[in-house]
């Protein structure tokens, strides 16, 4: 059955390429990086060889081009009707959805690679270290993964790719601002219980140990959890519209 699956991503993937969106999106992500990188981020004037000023931008830029990335994903589908020629193929929902999902992820991560300038940058400036570069960039590239299965399952619920780019942003926002001081200090005086769960289900707040180059299991689990719950759902979705 992952057969099946890596079809499916390879024919998405190779979708992308074959119109602007790929250029669009990989255009914006690095411009906006770059930009946010170099003058809110304060890369001169922290004095330190790192790439934590572009790690704490890129959560949030993924939060409004994931969705845009995905809002096409099913909803395009299910505007045009391929998306009942596809469930009649001899390949369960969930194929699709992992070989959707993983087409999706390999391009983020292609658009992630694409920033490579920077790292060679901090090492030409200073010492960087590249454990801890590479811990960063994997972490993004989870919080990659969280954002695209968060768009993929909200796209499969309707047909408006307009409506699945907002509720897409509007979820993931949630996941990303529950960890912020803002929300926690909140909720730490009128619902303190609730503070902690909203910790222990922020996607930046997971990050965080990432950039510093901590890895804990409990952070691996929580992306791989998040992950395979939002698939599950967007496969119960498109199963009971086979069904139906």
């Amino acid at each position: 059955m992952m057969r099946s699956a890596w079809v499916v991503a390879k024919r998405e993937f190779g979708a992308y390429f074959a119109t602007p969106v790929a250029t669009v999106f990989i255009v914006i992500f690095l411009a906006l990086t770059g930009t946010l990188t170099f003058t809110m981020g304060g890369f001169f004037g922290r004095g330190q060889a790192d790439l934590q000023p572009m790690f704490g931008f890129v959560p949030w830029l993924f939060l409004f081009l994931v969705p845009a990335l995905t809002m096409r994903l099913w909803a395009e589908e299910r505007r045009l009707g391929t998306v009942e020629l596809l469930l009649t193929l001899p390949i369960p929902p969930w194929a699709a959805v992992v070989g959707k999902f993983l087409a999706a992820w390999a391009f983020c991560a292609v658009a992630l690679a694409l920033t490579f300038p920077l790292w060679l940058t901090i090492n030409w400036l200073g010492e960087p270290d590249n454990g801890v570069v590479l811990t960063g960039y994997a972490g993004c590239l989870l919080v990659a993964g969280a954002y695209l299965a968060v768009g993929a399952a909200v796209s499969a619920m309707t047909r408006n790719q307009v409506i699945a780019f907002v509720l897409g942003v509007a979820v993931c926002f949630l996941f990303a601002a529950a960890g912020s001081p803002v929300v926690t200090e909140f909720l730490s005086k009128n619902l303190p219980i609730l503070a902690e769960v909203a910790r222990a289900l922020s996607v930046s707040e997971r990050l965080a140990g990432f950039i510093r180059g901590v890895v804990q299991a409990t952070d691996l689990v929580f992306f791989g959890s998040f992950i395979a719950f939002w698939l599950y759902l967007n496969a119960v979705v498109l199963d009971h519209r086979k069904a139906s």
